[in-house]
């Protein structure tokens, strides 16, 4: 195949407008009702969160680009100002699309639930007015700080994110000029509020509602002429010079505090907005008319993600899985022990979290552990892992953690948890200069009677105990020889400048991941043209390295059967005459965030098997420290292969993506439904029912029941 004709424009998607792809996918889960209600509110509450984080970081990184005068083509032959033109007409439809699913839909189900949302303070009953009239002076008004804007008052900080209502105001005194108000929505108030019914119903209205309707009491020599809510969004992506910061600590702890000072880039109002309000903000935000969101509904609908625990409504949310146990390395057991009878294979969240949290643990308070080294990305707020480490600095143990502090919205806890680790004693390492490092390892070296033996953790996700129930992950524990010699050489090139002549198993971005995945493509390719065996499966997040996916087309046009399970943003395009016709991309999107990174390669029979921490994006093979590492006992390589057949067979979470680049559901008439998510809860269901003994098979779903699409 011709390098030019794989490298045309024309057979790739732009990334930005193939993540809002992504976000409408998750948009279409909050539509469909084969799910539990408040499952319904919570999905439509992650599109509005997933979209705040797209414009502070995406959509503010092009505004960058344009500034700077940046005219380079992206992948898909798109400049900055093209992509951002584009861009802003989609996030208009998904807006749009966002509301009428919340007021078409959901309010009406919501209402024949029981559940009264009163979208107006104006539709309220002269009770329910008295109930809100007094909650504002005795809760609200004391926490609200009023600010006007004249000569002497400059027009105020709006912080980022945040909820306010503006208004204009006239004095009472004659005076016609018009004044500039505005009142914060306070956070550390409930937004929702719920309020007396005389039907008995669950009523709930908003916080800002309740301002709105008493914000007279907020100026009282004046004239309130109108009064609504707005929001901003401001660019959120930190600019950090490395190589001039003197302590990475301090620059980045400065430079979050400029995120409150980020230029605007996307107002929310309220459709009905006053002309003249709007335009004020308008003129003091330096927004243009692209970047004015008009909003039939109330803004910032991640609200609905507290609304989902309101109590009483237990059958509109779907039943809580509790991860189950893996029976190869029950509860209470030497965690050592269980290691070396075997390398252990942990499926989360279907899978318990907690193996991880105890090998740490265990090695805090092992005497025979002689250092624990680690790398952490974002962990939970009140983190266990955390507290083990701090624990075995405590008990003498070497200590080495390194904290990504340039962790993207997790810097300041980060930070915090740096100071804790270093506080008690450990090592701590800012991350590189340049690199972030995004790879989930850890290494315990313990004093055994044979020797020195290490044992190593390897995962596609963070060490954090809360996501682990939420976002799937695959996890290896073992204490293989060559592992661990990877791990001590991964550490010692993290902590100082000792770079390893060669590796064993483990394969590092950014120096030699990229040309491994490359090779490993290209052998596929190779084994195609000589008539063997040949199939590729990948599992990933994104795939956006062009790089790769030319690697992926020529060996597709040579025969080669590539199935990728892409959950976010896709590059690549299906169909394509003679390039891209043996490859099929679909994305899953249900009950769990789709997280695992993995890689089958066919290898002409011989197959072999990868879980990783990197997707297939420039920013994690060029950009990151990322770790590929195999799966090479082979009953394991069964059960991650089982884990890839269950996937590719699943067809009611799973949408396809066709030759226009939409993404359509498959018709099941006549087809078996596979969810993947339910199939795999009962695995592991089953599985951790047989925890008295070390378990060398696991419970597969039947054959019969799988059909690859």
């Amino acid at each position: 195949m011709d390098k030019s004709s794989l490298e045309s424009y024309e057979n790739y998607y732009n990334r930005e407008l193939s993540w809002i792809k992504f976000d409408e996918r998750v948009l279409n889960e909050a539509k469909d009702k084969a799910y539990p209600l408040f499952e319904r509110l919570k999905f439509l509450s992650i599109t509005a969160s997933n979209l705040d984080e797209f414009f502070m970081i995406r959509v503010a990184s092009l505004e960058d680009m344009i500034s700077a005068k940046y005219s380079k083509k992206d992948i898909a032959g798109m400049t900055p100002e093209e992509q951002l033109k584009e861009i802003y007409k989609e996030t208009h439809n998904l807006v749009s699309m966002q509301y009428n699913t919340f007021n078409r839909s959901l309010l009406p189900e919501l209402s024949q639930e029981g559940i009264n949302f009163i979208s107006c303070h104006e539709d309220l009953t002269k009770q329910q007015a008295e109930f809100v009239d007094k909650f504002f002076m005795e809760d609200v008004y004391p926490v609200l700080t009023p600010m006007a804007v004249d000569s002497s008052r400059p027009f105020p900080l709006i912080r980022n994110k945040t909820l306010n209502i503006g208004a204009l105001l006239s004095k009472k005194n004659g005076d016609k000029e018009v004044e500039f108000a505005t009142v914060q929505v306070p956070d550390v108030l409930p937004r929702i509020v719920i309020i007396p019914d005389e039907n008995e119903k669950v009523t709930i209205i908003l916080l800002e509602e309740i301002i709105e309707k008493n914000i007279e009491k907020l100026f009282l020599n004046y004239n309130v002429l109108c009064a609504h809510p707005f929001r901003i969004m401001r660019n959120a992506d930190l600019t950090i010079d490395e190589d001039d910061a003197e302590d990475l600590l301090k620059e980045i702890e400065k430079q979050i505090k400029k995120r409150a000072w980020g230029e605007a880039i996307r107002l929310e109002v309220a459709e009905d907005i006053d002309k003249k309000l709007l335009k004020h903000l308008k003129s003091e935000l330096s927004v243009n008319d692209s970047e004015i969101f008009k909003i039939n509904g109330p803004l910032d609908l991640t609200f609905l993600m507290k609304m989902y625990s309101l109590s009483g409504f237990d059958h509109l949310r779907s039943e809580k899985f509790i991860p189950k146990e893996n029976p190869r390395i029950p509860q209470g057991k030497d965690v050592f022990e269980c290691i070396r009878k075997g390398d252990i294979l942990l499926h989360h969240p279907y899978e318990t979290f907690e193996p991880v949290v105890e090998f740490i643990r265990q090695a805090a308070n092992d005497e025979k552990v002689l250092a624990i080294k680690q790398t952490l990305y974002r962990v939970s707020g009140n983190s266990p892992i955390i507290a083990a480490l701090a624990k075995a600095a405590e008990n003498g143990k070497q200590v080495s953690v390194l904290v990504e502090l340039k962790a993207r919205f997790d810097e300041e806890n980060n930070i915090i948890w740096a100071k804790k680790l270093e506080k008690a004693g450990c090592h701590v390492i800012y991350g590189l200069v340049g690199l972030k490092t995004h790879s989930k390892i850890t290494l315990v070296v313990r004093k055994e009677e044979e020797g020195i033996r290490r044992y190593v953790h390897l995962g596609t996700g963070n060490y954090n105990d809360s996501t682990a129930k939420l976002y799937t992950d695959i996890g290896l524990l073992t204490c293989s020889e060559p592992v661990g010699e990877d791990a001590t050489a991964v550490f010692n090139m993290l902590s100082g400048y000792s770079e390893p002549m060669w590796w064993n198993r483990l394969s590092l971005a950014p120096l030699w991941l990229k040309d491994k995945f490359i090779s490993l493509i290209e052998r596929e390719r190779d084994n195609a043209i000589l008539g063997k065996e040949a199939k590729i499966i990948a599992k990933i997040n994104s795939l956006c390295d062009k790089d790769v996916i030319m690697a992926l087309y020529d060996a597709a046009s040579h025969g080669v059967k590539i199935d990728l399970i892409v959950r976010g943003i896709c590059c690549l395009k299906v169909g394509i005459k003679d390039i891209s016709e043996n490859i099929t991309v679909r994305s899953i999107v249900g009950e769990f965030l789709e997280h695992s990174r993995i890689f089958y390669f066919e290898n002409g029979g011989n197959s072999e098997v990868y879980c990783a921490s990197a997707d297939w994006m420039p920013r994690n093979l060029e950009r990151r420290v990322e770790i590929l590492y195999p799966i090479d006992d082979e009953k394991l390589k069964e059960e991650v292969i089982h884990i890839l057949d269950v996937l590719l067979s699943d067809n009611i979470r799973a949408s396809f993506m066709q030759k226009d680049g939409t993404y359509e559901k498959i018709d099941r008439r006549g087809k078996v439904s596979v969810c993947a998510h339910e199939v795999f809860k009962e695995e592991a269901t089953e599985a951790s029912k047989k925890t008295d003994t070390i378990k060398d098979d696991r419970v597969f779903i039947p054959r019969e029941r799988i059909e690859v699409f």
